[in-house]
C-alpha cells in the first residue's frame, strides 16, 4: 500500500509584509509612521507628538497635511503620456518651420500667379528708420495730472496753526 504524496509548488517568497516605501528623508518617515500609528490606533496624538518632538497642535497639521497628501495621491490619474511644457517646445518648433515654409510656398505661388495674370507687382516697403510717432497719451495724463490738485501731496500743509 502506497501512500498518495501530493507535491506542492514551492511559495513564492514575499517581501517584510508592508508596502515598499521609498524616498523621504528620516524625519518624514518617522513623522508618516508616528501618524500612521495614531490613525491605526496604535499611539495616542500626545505620545505621537512627545515621540516625534512637536507640540500637540503642530501634531494635528502634520497629520491634516498628511492625509490631504493621501486624498491627492489616490485620485485617478491621466491616462497616457502626460504632456508638459518642456516636451512641447520641439513640438511647436516644428510646426512653425512648417507654417512658415507654407506661408513662404503660398507666396510664392501668389506671385507667379500675379505675373501670369499681368498685375503690376507691389512695390517692396522701405526698411528705414520710422520716424515715432509723439506719445499723445502720455501727454494728456501730463496735463491732467498737472490741472488737478493732488491728493496725497507730499510737502508742506497748510494749516490754520502754526507752531510757535
Amino acid at each position: 500500500m502506497s501512500m498518495a504524496t501530493t507535491i506542492e509548488p514551492p511559495k513564492k517568497k514575499r517581501g517584510a509584509g508592508g508596502p515598499r516605501v521609498e524616498g523621504g528623508s528620516p524625519d518624514a518617515r518617522k513623522v508618516a509612521a508616528a501618524i500612521l500609528d495614531v490613525l491605526g490606533g496604535i499611539r495616542t496624538p500626545t505620545s505621537a507628538a512627545e515621540a516625534v518632538g512637536v507640540s500637540l497642535p503642530r501634531y494635528y497639521a502634520l497629520e491634516c497635511r498628511a492625509i490631504e497628501g493621501m486624498v491627492k495621491a489616490c485620485e485617478p490619474r491621466p491616462k497616457g503620456r502626460v504632456r508638459s511644457p518642456a516636451h512641447e517646445v520641439p513640438a511647436l518648433r516644428k510646426e512653425i518651420e512648417k507654417l512658415t515654409r507654407e506661408c513662404e510656398r503660398k507666396q510664392a505661388l501668389l506671385r507667379a500667379a500675379q505675373r501670369t495674370v499681368g498685375l503690376a507687382m507691389p512695390a517692396p516697403v522701405p526698411k528705414g528708420k520710422r520716424r515715432r510717432k509723439p506719445v499723445v497719451r502720455a501727454l494728456k495724463a501730463a496735463a491732467v495730472l498737472r490741472s488737478e490738485p493732488s491728493s496725497g501731496a507730499v510737502g508742506p500743509e497748510v494749516s490754520g496753526e502754526e507752531k510757535g
